[in-house]
């Protein structure tokens, strides 16, 4: 006997009428066959619904639920958590990847390499036209995604046949010195205007300030310690004087116990959820009309910095970058003094002075 795989189909087929079974009917020997048929597919019926209703109340993810539709799911997910973890990337791109080849596995009801190539394609340009996605963002990510799972099967034909992303052009947006300050005294709760000026004063990802330890934050030597972040490396940062009474303060009267900045829960830390949420409601207090976030306090750093003199090479190892090409953009959004073009000669004899 066929059965669809869709419930909703056996939500709108009126229940059998005779279908009232008293228990000693379900003696075998009693029940004749267009009973026992009758029982079969009501059990099926209700076995279905059940499942259904279980996974909308359960609210799985949707690995959970692409895992559930195609069973075969479940070793793909293995599989990309063990490279990642050997080739040793972020967390977050972990997630990223394996959420975008659910999602169109859940689409096709079936896994990547079994979709066809004009599948695939019409799937994207439906995905590039979404009004929903600022800078075609779910185009791009799960064009990422895909390149990545057709390189991890060895389908590199699949992969090299997918479009063509074009590097991105837009600069971040910057805040400036006033703007910081009101951003800063915007929050209500001490807690929000460290961990805000925490960010700008050395250029953290939002991933390293949840992981900060207290013992992190050296305040005789001046430094703080950022432990296995992006691209797994340590790294020192001198930690602001300013920033310095700042913590101590913080420290005194919030008295966080491991993290440096605790969660909800006991001997849990900070979510980037909640730093997002500090950003956008402090956001809201000031008169900023800036399309910003986060992570523009780091941008801010990185180009303050430039401004204040400090050369390229020094500011990526601060921002923990793995290529220069990576800090070189800032030099587009930094607007540092031009200095008139001359020859070394007259410097190395005093000439310039005259």
């Amino acid at each position: 006997m066929s059965v669809c795989k869709n419930p909703k189909l056996f939500v709108s087929t009126p229940k059998p009428k005779s279908l009232k079974i008293h228990i000693v009917e379900l003696n075998p020997y009693r029940i004749d066959f267009s009973q026992k048929y009758r029982l079969e597919l009501y059990l099926l019926y209700l076995g279905i619904i059940l499942k259904h209703r279980l996974m909308r109340t359960k609210r799985l993810t949707i690995v959970e639920r692409a895992i559930h539709t195609v069973p075969e799911f479940e070793k793909v997910v293995k599989q990309i958590e063990e490279q990642v973890e050997l080739r040793g990337q972020s967390p977050s791109t972990l997630s990223n990847y394996i959420r975008r080849i659910a999602l169109i596995t859940l689409h096709f009801d079936r896994l990547p390499e079994e979709i066809t190539e004009d599948e695939i394609n019409t799937y994207l340009v439906g995905l590039a036209r979404d009004p929903k996605s600022p800078s075609r963002s779910s185009f791009k990510h799960m064009i990422y995604g895909l390149r990545y799972y057709y390189r991890l099967m060895g389908k590199n034909d699949k992969a090299i046949a997918l479009p063509a992303l074009k590097g991105e052009t837009k600069l971040p947006v910057i805040l400036n010195e006033e703007e910081l300050k009101e951003l800063f005294t915007a929050p209500q709760l001490l807690k929000h205007r460290i961990v805000l000026t925490l960010i700008y004063s050395a250029g953290l990802r939002g991933r390293e300030v949840i992981n900060l330890k207290i013992g992190d934050v050296d305040f005789i030597r001046k430094t703080i310690h950022i432990r296995q972040t992006k691209y797994k490396k340590d790294r020192i940062l001198p930690l602001s004087n300013y920033m310095s009474q700042g913590l101590q303060v913080y420290l005194k009267v919030e008295q966080p116990h491991l993290w440096l900045f605790n969660g909800k829960q006991p001997n849990s830390k900070y979510s980037i959820k909640g730093l997002s949420w500090i950003m956008r409601e402090s956001l809201k207090k000031t008169k900023i009309t800036k399309d910003v976030s986060l992570h523009s306090l780091r941008h801010s750093y990185a180009t303050h910095l430039l401004e204040q003199g400090l050369n390229i090479v020094t500011l990526k190892g601060l921002l923990g970058h793995a290529e220069i090409s990576s800090t070189m953009l800032y030099l587009h959004t930094a607007q540092c003094k031009h200095i008139q073009a001359h020859s070394p000669l007259d410097h190395l004899y005093g000439f310039d002075k005259a």
